[in-house]
């Protein structure tokens, strides 16, 4: 086989591609992977969920000494000093580290890097920098961007996306975020930790879109006792960005009288758009949606013969974990084997503080598809949270009221991200919430909290 022909070419090194692109070489295809970046991982590593976590760490520990909460424990420092180029270098190290990784496995698995954007010139072969290449099958896998707002410009310094909100080089007095979803409240946890002012601004009634009701709420509640200040029901109609910072213009979102917000930072953070621009998904008779992605049967299979689709550029929830599952399953079918991902079991978080997660159906999605038994347990009354002084939060399991199938399992707790595995792999295996409430957690633990929960649901937790 020529140099230029393969059994599969993925096109994408994200969390989907280059997992796919792994797993289909260790099965015995001959496998490469385009990609554009000067390093792989794509959004998720370089720009996105590793970079994030880095920094939402590093201002928990400077908040911790900063604002007095070590202290509270009996550890006295002196007075406390932001080295924000120390923090930064820190993320970049972590990112570093995770590219090089990825690298040495391409390396070890023997996958070809093929560097450059990829064009299908035809629906068997792509065109990358002018060389031709052949495939037998085609993974598509180039995962997700920013969504653009109308009327506001992003220039990566007074207006930032998601990468810029990154690599601010100062904290900003007032960062006004635009977008109560996931990625606005993590990076605006980050710089109000280190000190700006957060103003979050959503056009919906309530942050955490898609996120169980009560979870929403509460989560409203405890950013607001961190500082946050929230303009909901409203929306942006405008940004003009000056040497000194941003004038933001807003107005409700059902209509009425504008105002406008002073700001040093605007942060747009309204969702995120597939990334299929340039593809050339004509020639090869790929079609799109009417939200631009493309449509996968089962089996990750488009519409064209030979060429299958991941991640983020299908239909359903942007996470790096989603698109990872995929991609081995996808390899696996592709080597003749089954593939499976259960998407009705994809669990989600939000890595600020406490951290919020969900896997399943949230309470009112359950209800409009029938009666639905629910238990609820406060971390308050949870003994390792309160001897952590990390006492917000619940812990929420919905069941089907018949057969007492768990349906969904929502988390507000320092640790809900670590948490909701348990919920997930018990909704994998189809238990109940009785099974979960019959299950020895070890004591102190937050997870005893996910034991109540399950308790609660038929009306017997033992510490409420």
């Amino acid at each position: 086989m020529a140099d230029t022909e393969f059994d599969v070419i993925v096109i994408g090194a994200g969390p989907g591609g280059y997992v796919a692109a792994i797993r289909a070489a260790q099965l015995g295809l001959r496998t490469a992977c385009v990609e554009s970046r000067e390093t792989l991982g794509g959004t998720c590593l370089n720009v996105g969920c590793i970079p994030s976590k880095a920094l939402l760490h590093a201002s928990e520990l400077f908040e911790e000494a900063n604002h007095g909460t070590l202290a509270k424990w009996g550890v006295k420092v002196g007075q406390v000093e932001l080295d924000l180029d120390a923090m930064h270098a820190g993320r970049k190290e972590a990112v570093g580290g995770l590219t090089k990784g990825i690298e040495f496995l391409f390396k070890k698995n023997k996958v070809a890097w093929l560097k450059g954007h990829a064009r299908f010139t035809a629906k068997d072969a792509i065109d990358v920098g002018g060389t031709a290449y052949r495939a037998k099958n085609f993974v598509i896998a180039t995962g997700s961007s920013v969504t653009p707002l109308p009327g506001v410009e992003i220039d990566q310094r007074r207006i930032v996306d998601s990468t810029g909100a990154l690599e601010l080089d100062k904290v900003p007095g007032h960062l006004v975020v635009i977008g109560g979803g996931v990625i606005g409240l993590e990076l605006g946890s980050v710089w109000k930790r280190l000190g700006a002012k957060v103003t979050v601004v959503e056009y919906l009634d309530q942050i955490l879109p898609g996120m169980d009701g009560e979870v929403r709420k509460e989560a409203n509640k405890i950013f607001k006792k961190q500082g946050f200040e929230f303009h909901l029901s409203t929306k942006v109609t405008g940004a003009q960005a000056g040497g000194e910072g941003v004038r933001l213009t807003v107005e409700p979102a059902a209509g009425g009288a504008a105002e406008t917000i002073e700001a040093d930072v605007v942060l747009v953070s309204i969702g995120r758009r597939p990334n299929t621009d340039g593809l050339g998904l004509d020639a090869a008779g790929v079609p799109l949606n009417k939200r631009g992605q493309i449509e996968v049967d089962h089996d990750f299979r488009t519409a064209v013969p030979g060429i299958y689709a991941i991640g983020d550029v299908t239909p359903g929830p942007m996470l790096a974990h989603k698109a990872e599952d995929e991609g081995v399953a996808v390899a696996e079918i592709l080597a003749g084997q089954v593939g499976i991902v259960n998407h009705d079991v994809i669990p989600s978080v939000v890595y600020t503080f406490p951290e919020i997660a969900s896997v399943g159906l949230t309470e009112e999605e359950a209800k409009a598809r029938g009666e639905v038994k629910v238990g609820k347990f406060p971390m308050m009354a949870n003994s390792r949270a309160k001897t952590n002084r990390e006492t917000d939060g619940f812990v929420k399991i919905v069941a089907d009221a018949r057969s007492d199938r768990v349906l969904g399992v929502h988390i507000i707790a320092s640790v809900a991200g670590t948490m909701i595995a348990q919920a997930a792999q018990a909704m994998e295996f189809g238990a109940t919430s009785e099974d979960i409430a019959y299950t020895c957690h070890a004591h102190p633990t937050h997870s005893e909290a996910v034991k109540e929960a399950a308790m609660a649901v038929t009306g017997k937790p033992i510490h409420v």
